[in-house]
């Protein structure tokens, strides 16, 4: 494995406790009604057999603690997930038991590894929301996306756009600023923060590599896999505060009213021939 792929891991591993916590992950296991993965599944439906996830075979990669893998269950898939941390596979596990759903099943692995290690084809692949930055090189991962799809399945990536990571994310203001690159250069960047997302831990193993991958790259990469894009979409909502000047609205944090605009997350569905 990549050092820097392994650093990322140890330290994926050590924020699983805080995130248990900081998702209120128990209390989502514990409530049968409870379901995420709204956008993603809204976005899949036109692409699914009556428009609806109820008895395919699903797999999630880096499914991280698998809250949104038990809503793809509870949405009426056979789902599989997967994700590179040992912890959060663990803890996946701990929580699918808990919301009695023992056929779910989740497995370690890195995203190239998964064909061999599940051994079987999927009439679904999705992945969301934070992951794209973790992966060094996006050609390995469309090929294995490729590979774990049924002819005529479909592949679901929704993510932070591109050019949303590109800004400065430290104004106090309304403006819009690239502060960041946008295209890929190969290169990772090297973050020391100390500290996860969801809570204030000082984690000992603090250091984390992301990479930058553009949107060219990203719709480069699932056709050089030979898959065949039949939507895109940008989104004006992101999950997350992920700049100072977002503020609530129906679908997530967005752009106040009035403000300039660009978009802050995009969705691709791919088909397998």
């Amino acid at each position: 494995m990549d050092d820097r792929i392994a650093t990322n891991m140890r330290n994926w591993d050590e924020r699983v406790a805080d995130h248990v916590v900081a998702y209120d992950a128990e209390a989502f296991a514990d409530d049968p009604h409870a379901v995420g993965v709204g956008v993603e599944a809204e976005v899949l439906r036109p692409h699914l057999p009556g428009g609806s996830l109820d008895g395919l075979d699903v797999v999630h990669l880096q499914c991280h603690i698998g809250t949104d893998t038990i809503s793809l269950a509870r949405r009426g898939a056979r789902v599989v997930g997967t994700d590179l941390s040992g912890e959060a596979v663990t803890t996946a596990r701990r929580l699918a038991a808990r919301a009695g759903l023992p056929d779910v099943s989740f497995v370690q692995t890195t995203n190239e590894d998964a064909p061999d290690a599940l051994g079987r084809e999927f009439d679904v692949v999705l992945t969301s929301v934070g992951v794209l930055t973790w992966l060094a090189d996006l050609r390995p991962w469309a090929q294995a996306v490729a590979r774990l799809l049924r002819p005529g399945g479909v592949f679901l990536v929704h993510d932070a756009h591109p050019t949303m990571s590109a800004l400065q994310h430290d104004r106090d203001d309304d403006l819009l600023v690239l502060g960041e690159p946008y295209f890929s250069d190969g290169g990772p960047r090297r973050f020391d923060d100390g500290t996860t997302y969801a809570s204030g831990t000082r984690m000992q193993n603090a250091v984390t590599y992301q990479w930058t991958h553009d949107l060219g790259e990203v719709v480069g990469a699932v056709l050089q896999a030979g898959l065949r894009i039949v939507a895109f979409q940008e989104h004006r909502s992101i999950p997350w505060k992920a700049l100072p000047s977002l503020v609530p609205g129906d679908r997530g944090w967005e752009l106040p009213e009035g403000s300039a605009e660009c978009p802050l997350m995009f969705s691709l569905v791919a088909r397998r021939a």
